[in-house]
């Protein structure tokens, strides 16, 4: 996991494999490793190797595109390292407009009740607006 930001008591990190997908999944009982996976099988279609690019070579920036091409996947943790929060936000260079971010928690629980400080700091930290009425797909009207 790759260090996000501080969201005192509590820090932000970005899950980037499909083991740390399957555990954010496990921790949080819902369904968050099926959405990464189609997430980068998608982001892995649309790459394309250099054309000078030797066989053996034709993978090299793959992992660089799947990363940015691909939404952000995040995981609020406390200092126990227990997941608290799941968020999938849209890739660099996206914003909330053009991409519906997603924010649950256990069990795709509300997460904004107890939760709502630390999601309006992650919302800061990447200049987006994490509205719970768009952002909880869960919510009843």
């Amino acid at each position: 996991m790759q260090y996000v930001c501080d969201a005192p008591p509590n820090t932000w990190f970005r899950f980037e494999t499909e083991g740390e997908a399957a555990l954010e999944s496990r921790a949080m009982n819902h369904a968050v490793e099926k959405y990464f996976r189609q997430a980068q099988e998608q982001a892995a279609k649309t790459y394309v190797p250099p054309k000078s690019a030797r066989y053996v070579e034709q993978n090299i920036g793959l992992k660089a595109h799947i990363r940015r091409i691909m939404p952000r996947f995040l995981t609020l943790r406390d200092s126990e390292g227990r997941a608290l929060v799941t968020a999938m936000l849209p890739p660099a260079g996206q914003d909330e407009r053009t991409f519906k971010p997603i924010v649950v928690g256990f069990d795709n629980s509300d997460p904004y009740p107890e939760y709502c400080d630390a999601i309006a700091t992650l919302a800061r930290h990447f200049g987006l607006t994490l509205d719970p009425a768009r952002c909880y797909p869960y919510r009843r009207t």
